[in-house]
């Protein structure tokens, strides 16, 4: 039986995540001063419906650090995660010195330099630096912008997929 109508319900509720996870994610990056910077999460989320023996499946697939943004990760010092992701006291910043690489990018971008205590701006380098130090501490803030979107659509899959999967059966029928 060909449940096509089923099939296509799944499809809209993949494409309506994935968008309004990137309207989020773009909404989000604003209110945070960020402005999607690469754009590499953006254009990685997506959706892949898949058909198995017993029906439909359908898989959605991101950037890693995307579940990270979207949960949150607590800090060594403080900060909140919606799924116990944390960073590890015993972890020294030797991980993050080739991680500054991103943050020297995103400083350098937004031409945002830090004041050592004298008031002297630090190198973008060590801008950088003092940003990842920074995430380690305090960590990330939950943002929700795939999370939001998916409990949404979620909610009313299953009374479309009931009519939907009843046309199918009509048609089958028929």
């Amino acid at each position: 039986m060909q449940l096509k109508e089923t099939q296509k319900a799944l499809n809209d509720f993949g494409k309506y995540v994935v968008q309004q996870s990137r309207t989020n994610l773009t909404k989000g990056s604003k209110k945070y001063g960020t402005k999607n910077f690469s754009k590499d999460l953006y254009n990685s989320i997506t959706y892949i419906p898949e058909e198995v023996a017993t029906g439909y499946r359908i898989y959605f697939e991101m950037e890693d650090y995307g579940m990270f943004q979207d949960r949150g990760v607590k800090g060594v010092k403080g900060g909140k995660s919606l799924s116990n992701f944390r960073y590890k006291k015993s972890s020294n910043l030797v991980g993050l010195e080739k991680k500054t690489g991103m943050f020297k990018k995103w400083v350098t971008a937004r031409q945002v330099q830090f004041r050592n205590k004298k008031g002297q701006f630090l190198s973008y380098e060590q801008s950088g630096y003092a940003l990842a130090n920074i995430i380690k501490n305090y960590g990330i803030k939950p943002s929700l912008f795939f999370t939001k979107p998916f409990e949404r659509a979620f909610e009313r899959l299953p009374q479309e997929l009931q009519e939907k999967f009843g046309i199918d059966l009509q048609n089958a029928f028929d």
